[in-house]
């Protein structure tokens, strides 16, 4: 008699690096599942289904049950990690120098909550201090983002690399805008006017309004390049490591190791230079 869990893990597996590791299968089978969740509950959320964290901060129902969902999948492949996600339905401690999970069940809650079909799911791995291993998933479009340390980055199963761009002027950049209070690495005018010289001199700047894909979409030559300030590692840890798997940089405004600030500049080699050259004041 077959078993139907061996044929779903199958179908996890062909989407994933051939040589991955049982616990990033375990990452991409989790983030599938809560998928399935957000993907039937996206529609506009009217006011009364909102909650204000901080302002222009939202959480809705689906936040936290799709967060649920991950926790209770994970716990059954990770029973000695610490879990960290950002609505804390399952936070937990581990023992020193257990890893860490970092889950955002729906990077992009604003689309989410307003009824846009953009937003990342991403799971992250840290161990030791370094990023070992992620997943970031588009529900709406069915595609997984996966990554692990020194393994290379995939996109349903593909190979992905950062491109590189010939020159500024044919280059993609998406970008953050920010919300009042948001910008913590540099001032308003510094953020300003590195935005207002990506719109003079590349061939375009997108706001999508998830981080996560964003810098996945780096990873995979969808955008050039990409800035942000005051994002969390739950944001932002699973998209870095794609990047730098897939042959790009990230870094803090100011081209050096990422703060705790959240300010998160990827590029491919060749544009990653100029946008540093951008928060110059």
């Amino acid at each position: 008699m077959s078993n139907p869990n061996s044929s779903e893990a199958a179908k996890v597996s062909s989407r994933i690096s051939p040589d991955a590791s049982r616990r990033l299968t375990a990452l991409a089978e989790a983030v599938l599942i809560g998928g399935t969740k957000a993907r039937s509950s996206l529609r506009r959320r009217m006011d009364g289904e909102l909650l204000a964290k901080a302002p222009r901060d939202y959480q809705t129902e689906i936040d936290v049950a799709v967060e649920r969902i991950i926790v209770d999948e994970l716990n059954k492949s990770f029973p000695t990690y610490a879990i960290k996600g950002e609505e804390a339905v399952g936070n937990r401690n581990a023992a020193d120098g257990a890893p860490v999970i970092y889950i955002d069940p729906i990077d992009g809650t604003t689309n989410f909550a307003w009824g846009i079909p953009h937003f990342g799911m991403t799971i992250s791995i840290v161990e030791n201090g370094e990023l070992v291993a992620g997943v970031v998933y588009d529900a709406m479009l069915d595609e997984l983002f996966s990554a692990e340390r020194g393994g290379g980055a995939y996109l349903d199963g593909q190979r992905i690399e950062c491109v590189s761009s010939k020159g500024t002027e044919d280059v993609l950049v998406g970008a953050g805008l920010p919300v009042p209070g948001q910008l913590k690495a540099v001032s308003e005018s510094v953020y300003f006017a590195a935005l207002k010289r990506l719109m003079a001199t590349t061939a375009g700047v997108r706001r999508l309004g998830s981080a996560a894909l964003s810098i996945a979409y780096v990873a995979c030559g969808r955008l050039d390049g990409f800035f942000e300030d005051g994002l969390s590692l739950h944001d932002y840890g699973a998209s870095a490591l794609l990047v730098r798997e897939a042959g790009g940089v990230v870094t803090a405004f100011n081209g050096g190791p990422v703060t705790e600030n959240g300010d998160i500049l990827a590029g491919n080699q060749l544009l990653h230079p100029w946008l540093v050259e951008g928060f110059q004041a």
